[in-house]
């Protein structure tokens, strides 16, 4: 699916129809029609367009240009080779352009289309005389999958009018939640979307439980909300739960009354009712066992705080998505989370792009500002949060400007990415701060078999506080066995460092050295305070 097609581009419609005109066009239709209007949608109308065996060009680019899809199932629907060919290249965009399909089943069974029977079955096979075989299996395919598409179902509502007013307001829901222009800065979202969406396996019968992990500021929380963004309008019950990091740090109270605030929130949030209080933590369970939902719990750092929001995917209902972000790789191993993905600093190119987009709003740096935005891209690490703090405040600004701006990145770092990035460093344990401050300093891009010799001959526990430091997404191994901590390099070179000494070995704060027989020279105490 080409998801930058459905979340950035301009639509032409916001609303397209097909329909069998004799069963709901004078009828159910046109009141749908008036609603619609009344609620600011605009529809399609395709009252100009004559009616062949085939599809017009005019109709094909309508289907292509509208957001949302609207299929009106009636019992003659499949009488008509026009509406069957309609649907068909209904179903082609909603994969390949990711428009949003909506069912309506009109006076017919969604078990009738879905397995061609009854009346409707009767009408199908009508059309089908003469037809070739791969147009009739192209046909009953589409129909079996439209029919599992949940819509409303007109036998089930007593007041039509109801309905129609229901179908408009839920229109206007998917068209509120369709993302726009909000994520543009964010290069290569489709991609990190698309590998989100087949770990969740959301067709699949049961509830799926999926984990995104990185470092602090590469973009995890505008990843998973521009995903929110498009399933939500699928999920009855839904829950962007931010900052639970924070959350749980601001309760107040013993460890049960910590667990029993946490999930007030989320059942107060998903089931919209304020104010919600609980007395047991079986209540989530209770609650939302039958129930579909989607919930984003972002920025977790502590086991208990996904042991109390989601102990178990059985705690909801069959096709519920819960995704869990974190800094710390650890927390989803224990928790059992094995569909994982985990979100890799931008290449230097993909960085650049990041930052022209928010200070030039296009693609590639302007003329003239090449160097000056490499420099930039530099100094931030590729860290897309540095990148667009960085690069809003660039906006604007002439070529004297940007002089200014980037001499003073290199000897301070704009105040939010610092606070950001002390949150990783500051949540570690007094020796594995040291030991990161060793590899950042010392032994970043080196090899990672060198840096544990190295190491071996200090009073650090290297073994336990490697695997630490990648856990929590401050350091990572490449391909090529390579330790790094790029996105902090900057940050620890202003905080720590002095000045350059001789043979090319730098001071740093409250770092005493010792010289090694191969001509390194390693910290061999340190005091941070």
């Amino acid at each position: 699916m080409d998801l930058s097609s459905s979340s950035s581009r301009s639509w032409r419609f916001q609303v397209f129809p097909s329909f069998h005109g004799a069963d709901v066009r004078v009828s159910f239709l046109s009141h749908l029609r008036k609603q619609f209007e009344r609620n600011g949608i605009i529809m399609f109308n395709d009252q100009e367009i004559q009616r062949s065996q085939i599809i017009k060009p005019e109709l094909t680019r309508a289907i292509q240009e509208s957001r949302i899809l609207i299929v009106v199932l009636s019992q003659s629907y499949a009488s008509s080779s026009w509406c069957l060919n309609e649907l068909v290249e209904i179903l082609k965009c909603k994969e390949t352009a990711g428009q949003i399909v909506m069912t309506i089943f009109y006076k017919v069974d969604p078990s009738d289309v879905r397995k061609q029977i009854g009346k409707f079955g009767e009408a199908f096979k009508k059309t089908c005389e003469g037809r070739t075989q791969a147009e009739i299996q192209s046909w009953t395919r589409a129909l079996t999958d439209v029919a599992n598409i949940k819509g409303e179902h007109s036998l089930n509502w007593v007041n039509e009018p109801d309905m129609i007013e229901k179908i408009a307001n839920d229109v206007s829901d998917k068209l509120n939640a369709t993302p726009s222009n909000d994520f543009d800065g964010m290069v290569e979202l489709e991609a990190h979307l698309e590998k989100l969406k087949s770990l969740l396996h959301l067709e699949k019968d049961g509830a799926m439980i999926a984990g995104i992990s990185g470092p602090a500021g590469i973009g995890k929380t505008t990843i998973v909300r521009a995903l929110y963004n498009q399933l939500s309008s699928n999920f009855p019950l839904r829950y962007f739960m931010e900052n639970v990091r924070g959350i749980y740090r601001r309760i107040d109270c013993d460890q049960h009354g910590l667990k029993l605030h946490l999930q007030e929130q989320l059942l107060s949030k998903i089931l919209n009712q304020d104010g919600m209080k609980i007395f047991h933590s079986d209540v989530v369970y209770e609650r939302l066992q039958n129930q579909k939902v989607l919930i984003i719990l972002d920025d977790v750092d502590h086991l208990e705080q996904l042991d109390t929001l989601a102990r178990d995917v059985s705690w909801f209902g069959h096709g519920s998505g819960i995704i869990v972000t974190t800094e710390d790789q650890e927390i989803l191993r224990q928790h059992g989370i094995k569909s994982t993905y985990h979100v890799n600093l931008p290449s230097n190119e993909e960085a650049l792009g990041i930052f022209s987009r928010y200070v030039f709003r296009k693609r590639t740096p302007a003329n003239g500002f090449k160097y000056f935005s490499e420099r930039v891209v530099e100094f931030c690490g590729n860290l897309p949060l540095g990148l667009r703090v960085v690069g809003s405040s660039l906006r604007g600004k002439n070529e004297d400007e940007w002089d200014v701006v980037v001499h003073r990145l290199e000897t301070s770092l704009a105040r939010d990415i610092e606070r950001v990035l002390r949150v990783g460093y500051d949540s570690l344990h007094e020796n594995d701060q040291i030991l990161f401050l060793y590899i950042a300093i010392f032994f970043n891009y080196k090899d990672n078999d060198h840096v544990k010799t190295m190491l071996s001959s200090t009073h650090v526990d290297e073994r336990h506080g490697l695997k630490t430091l990648v856990n929590k997404s401050l350091m990572d191994i490449s391909s090529k066995g390579k330790v790094c901590t790029s996105c902090y390099n900057k940050w620890v070179d202003r905080r720590y460092i002095d000045k350059s000494l001789g043979n090319g070995t730098r001071a740093v704060s409250g770092i005493s050295f010792d010289t090694f027989e191969t001509g390194e020279v390693l910290p061999s105490t340190m005091n941070l305070a």
